[in-house]
């Protein structure tokens, strides 16, 4: 009786139509969470200027940072001058090496924003967006990262 009663909801086409909407709604979710649009390796070495300062141009897009691989000199201070690419999904640029002298931590609007910094010790420092998609994937997952090459 009861599996006659679960039966007839089957039938009914507004039920039918309800359950095409939820996975027409999740193969589109899936598709678009697995189209990883970064993937490129874009190298930058920063030269410096004749005010003494290494300045960067950086854009962030639909989940990518251009340059991604940046080398810079150590003591030598750092302009990162920022361009948001992406119309409509909010980034932002994290960067933690309180041993090397840099803490970035902001959001980047459409306006171009200028990071200043003077790194102080030589390595590898990660960069990364950490806004989500849908509120569970990173950006970060999706290819929003980099690498900040401090060398002598």
């Amino acid at each position: 009786m009861i599996l006659l009663k679960y039966f007839s909801y089957f039938k009914n086409n507004f039920f039918l139509n309800y359950l095409r909407s939820i996975a027409m709604v999740l193969i589109i979710l899936l598709v678009f969470l697995e189209n990883n649009v970064s993937g490129q390796k874009k190298t930058f070495t920063a030269k410096i200027n004749k005010d003494g300062v290494q300045v960067i141009e950086m854009k962030a897009g639909d989940y990518y940072f251009s340059p991604n691989f940046i080398t810079v000199k150590v003591n030598v201070p750092v302009e990162i001058k920022l361009i948001r690419k992406s119309e409509f999904t909010p980034h932002n640029i994290m960067l933690k090496a309180p041993e090397a002298g840099i803490n970035i931590s902001t959001s980047i609007m459409r306006e171009p924003k200028v990071i200043k910094f003077t790194p102080v010790k030589t390595g590898k420092y990660l960069f990364i967006c950490d806004r989500k998609v849908f509120f569970f994937i990173k950006h970060k997952s999706k290819g929003m990262q980099g690498i900040l090459k401090v060398i002598e």
